[in-house]
């Protein structure tokens, strides 16, 4: 069992805006209902779900402007343990509409506005300098403008050097730096996973080997492909198992891979095996999608999925 705490990053949160209304129609004015705010960030979100699931992370992020006192607010109303590097520009908002008639949601988000190079060496020297040295940091999220591409592999380096597992959950170049220089666990989807191996396209029975070339590479040391209402693909170096997702009825897919992540994590860090990690990562995940806009998932739900699991999910497995 690790003994550090668990750090999450986030270098682009979002002050997330949801409301719903009973139809979308253009040119009229539309009669939304009392919106919802909540913090967002992937970084933020893996941080509120591990507290929920009973840990004490650490969530460090940028905040500026009203927006941003208010995100700060709302993450220490969860009860999260924070640590903010101010920034000159807003943190931005996103929204998020449902339409009631339909069910379907409307995401709407906003690009994240520039960050000034003594504010994104502001976050890196709060990494080093970090007290007691952490277990895992987990940095999650895209990056905003003015922040170098390879900043995930940065914090790679300095996660190598104080001894921490480290996981990135972002995409693109961010995601291909970050492997470069090294992770522990990567958590992407099968497009993601074509990327990282540079092919166009993958079949499922070529996601395992896709999976273990990374690990073969040393770029990490586990994979777990996500693959939504499908489950998720556990790989080690000897291990491949299917995850099955627990059959629910989806309201929103907002923060499900984040809960997802905290899950395998708080796991982890408890001890516990790859398995039964990714399981309960599996039923945070499917839990997030139960509640709409953008809640997590409620500890009643994890908790009857995951005996659904434990009772069912091996017929469901395939190894």
């Amino acid at each position: 069992m690790a003994t550090g705490p668990i750090v999450t990053i986030t270098i682009n949160p979002a002050l997330d805006k949801s409301s719903n209304v009973s139809r979308i129609v253009p040119d009229n004015k539309l009669r939304c209902e009392t919106p919802n705010f909540e913090a967002g960030g992937g970084g933020i979100n893996v941080a509120k779900a591990i507290h929920r699931l009973g840990g004490n992370p650490v969530a460090i992020f940028t905040i500026g402007g009203p927006t941003g006192q208010r995100l700060h607010k709302l993450v220490k109303a969860e009860g999260v343990e924070t640590m903010v590097i101010e920034t000159k520009q807003w943190t931005r908002e996103n929204f998020h509409v449902l339409e009631t008639s339909t069910g379907f949601q409307y995401r709407f988000g906003m690009p994240g506005t520039e960050m000034m190079p003594t504010e994104v060496r502001a976050i890196l020297e709060t990494l080093e300098e970090f007290d007691p040295k952490p277990s895992y940091i987990i940095a999650s999220g895209s990056l905003p403008p003015g922040v170098p591409e390879d900043f995930y592999g940065q914090i790679a380096k300095i996660a190598a050097k104080q001894g921490a597992r480290f996981i990135a959950d972002t995409s693109g170049d961010a995601l291909r730096y970050a492997t470069e220089a090294g992770v522990y666990l990567l958590k992407p989807n099968i497009t993601e996973l074509s990327e990282l191996v540079g092919v166009d396209k993958l079949e499922m029975d070529e996601v395992d080997d896709a999976a273990r070339a990374l690990i073969i590479r040393g770029q990490c040391e586990i994979v777990v492909v996500s693959m939504g209402a499908m489950g998720a693909i556990l790989v080690t170096e000897d291990q491949v198992e299917h995850i099955p997702a627990p059959p629910v009825q989806p309201k929103s897919t907002v923060g499900a891979g984040d809960s997802m992540l905290a899950g395998i994590v708080w796991t982890l860090y408890q001890g516990k095996s790859y398995r039964e990690a990714v399981r309960m990562g599996v039923a945070c995940g499917s839990a997030a999608t139960m509640n709409s806009g953008s809640e997590l998932f409620k500890m009643q739900d994890v908790n009857r999925l995951m005996d659904w699991l434990n009772r069912y999910g091996k017929r469901y497995s395939a190894s």
